[in-house]
């Protein structure tokens, strides 16, 4: 069930801290509905899709067209997002820093499930890892910063080849196997990895890439064109069920969604 929205009649919250504009909320609801509506939307489908009378959604949108974060169609209409909020949108993806962003919430996924986190991005010979959280369960090795791992035997080279285009993975992986191209077999078995990560939303190995090891890889998507980061767990295979890697693969994938909207990925949208 929809939250409704907050009424801008409604009274101050009585902490300060927790003090704030409601009409200024009211509009965001506004400029979430045009959002979601992913194209122009008339008066009628904005006020259905934020909870609010058409009289009152036009009031809020007039004041946000004057100051050009919503825009009307002369001939149809319509709104859409205005000038100022295109310009808003650029400058905010300029600023962004998607490794460091996602890295400050890496520490609070090793604390919830006590085990070892990396980061890693694509790089020109396939999955680099930028960052690594230690946590409580000793591991026999683990891998250096700036390590460049293999497609085939890691879990993030398995979220790398689920989700990357194949024109982008297949010569990576060519030249991790040193072979000119990828035969029936391998290419049979590329398909098996990408249908079970994007069926099950995590890749996982057990022993892939160091002897003791289970790892699970999840994508964090960014809001541009933008290939994915990946985010592994990484856990000591002695001592730890298939129950226990169920539950935290869990974990690593609401938190890897979580990050994914903090970087402006929307991965459901209401219909307006």
């Amino acid at each position: 069930m929809k939250t409704p929205p907050p009424s801008d009649s409604a009274p101050e919250q009585a902490s300060p801290a927790r003090q704030g504009i409601q009409s200024v909320e009211l509009a965001m609801t506004v400029l979430q509905a045009l959002e979601e509506g992913r194209g122009p939307m008339s008066l009628t489908q904005i006020a259905t899709a934020s909870g609010m009378q058409p009289s009152k959604v036009h009031r809020y949108l007039v004041s946000l067209a004057r100051v050009g974060l919503v825009a009307q169609s002369p001939s149809s209409g319509r709104y859409d997002m205005g000038p100022a909020m295109r310009r808003l949108g650029v400058e905010s993806l300029r600023r962004m820093d998607e490794v460091a962003l996602v890295s400050e919430h890496l520490p609070g996924l090793r604390d919830r499930t006590s085990h070892a986190v990396n980061l890693s991005v694509w790089g020109d010979h396939g999955p680099v890892v930028v960052r690594w959280e230690y946590g409580a369960h000793a591991l026999p090795i683990t891998v250096r910063v700036g390590a460049t791992m293999p497609l085939l035997t890691s879990a993030m080279g398995g979220a790398f080849l689920a989700h990357l285009p194949v024109q982008v993975t297949e010569p990576v992986l060519c030249a991790q196997l040193e072979a000119r191209t990828l035969d029936t077999a391998t290419r049979e078995h590329v398909e098996r990895i990408r249908a079970t990560v994007l069926r099950e939303g995590v890749a996982s190995t057990v022993g892939g890439v160091i002897p003791g090891v289970t790892s699970a890889a999840a994508p964090v998507f960014t809001a541009g064109e933008s290939f994915p980061l990946v985010v592994t767990l990484v856990m000591p295979a002695r001592g730890v069920t298939e129950r226990d890697v169920a539950d935290l693969s869990a974990e690593l994938l609401r938190s890897t969604r979580a990050m994914s909207e903090v970087l402006g990925h929307v991965l459901e949208r209401r219909r307006p």
